[in-house]
């Protein structure tokens, strides 16, 4: 009889994806994005992904060696955050400080709060965030040999005409993983179909900002602008690719959509009452900190509690 039953901790029903699996998938999601940056501004982006890629695995690894914590870089999870971190990166940005923000991803935002699993914001964006405070010129410069204008959102801002359809496919200035919103596409489309995200909080951002604009961007019911502020900036990749990270954004399904909602709301406040013409980034990591307490109000009642409510509402 006692063969029959095997007792074990929960959870009892378990997935066969692991970390690695999951970090992997991200990976193949964000190749088409990569590979379009790669030919939308030259060598040089594939180098700057490389360094910032190595910055971050390097970083964990030595880290763990220091700490005498078990190596953890074969889980993928510091390329991912140096994957994401380079195509959130103008490709004019030296060297040098791709590694450094990469450091900073890994042991100041993810391995000094306990490692994958307990930091409070996103790497990727808390190290771009970083980078923009410390090095602003660098950052914001998107001037290259092809690209000599300002960015779509910039030229915007300053109430110039954008080609739309040039934004669609990618061929404009920004950084380098986030001008092609098709390639982008093609990679969020991949990762639902793997079940590696659900569509809440791209979904709950993406409809909130649109709403947002339309009734605050100052345009009107201008799809033509807001289809260029959707496709311009970090909004396809941000939605997509961080604001889903499973660290940083709530578990529960109500949730995730309040978190997109606050995602979308600040996105739209960042661009529309901003010193900067984006905003994605601060409104993510804004975002993240409010997780904790979305979570507390979003939690579902256990059965009994249900219960317990209806009956006391119902003696009212």
């Amino acid at each position: 009889m006692s063969d029959l039953y095997h007792v074990s901790s929960s959870p009892h029903v378990r997935s066969k994806d692991t970390t690695g699996r999951i970090m992997l998938y991200v990976v193949i999601a964000l190749l088409p994005a990569s590979l379009f940056g790669i030919f939308n501004f030259g060598f040089r982006a594939l180098l700057l992904m490389a360094v910032t890629i190595a910055g971050c695995v390097a970083s964990e690894w030595v880290y763990n060696k220091i700490v005498h914590k078990k190596d953890t870089i074969t889980d993928l999870s510091a390329v991912v955050t140096g994957l994401l971190l380079a195509l959130n990166l103008p490709v004019t940005l030296p060297w040098w400080e791709a590694v450094l923000g990469g450091v900073f991803a890994i042991v100041v935002v993810k391995c000094l709060f306990g490692g994958l699993g307990q930091n409070f914001m996103n790497p990727a964006l808390g190290a771009r965030c970083f980078l923009l405070i410390a090095f602003a010129a660098d950052m914001t410069n998107f001037v290259t040999d092809t690209y000599t204008g300002p960015t779509p959102l910039a030229a915007m801002r300053n109430g110039e005409a954008v080609d739309t359809m040039a934004m669609l496919i990618g061929r404009i200035p920004g950084t380098i993983g986030e001008t092609s919103a098709i390639a982008i596409l093609i990679g969020a489309i991949f990762m639902i179909l793997m079940g590696v995200i659900d569509l809440r909080i791209p979904a709950s951002y993406i409809v909130t900002f649109s709403v947002f604009m339309l009734l605050f961007g100052g345009h009107g019911f201008d799809f033509s602008y807001l289809t260029a502020q959707l496709c311009g900036g970090g909004l396809m990749l941000g939605a997509f690719f961080m604001a889903t990270d499973y660290v940083t954004s709530p578990i529960t399904p109500r949730g995730q959509i309040v978190f997109g909602i606050c995602c979308g709301i600040l996105t739209g406040l960042f661009r529309t009452m901003g010193a900067n013409a984006e905003g994605v980034s601060f409104a993510i990591i804004l975002s993240n900190l409010l997780v904790p307490m979305i979570e507390k109000y979003t939690v579902p009642l256990a059965f009994g509690q249900v219960r317990e409510a209806k009956k006391q509402e119902g003696g009212r």
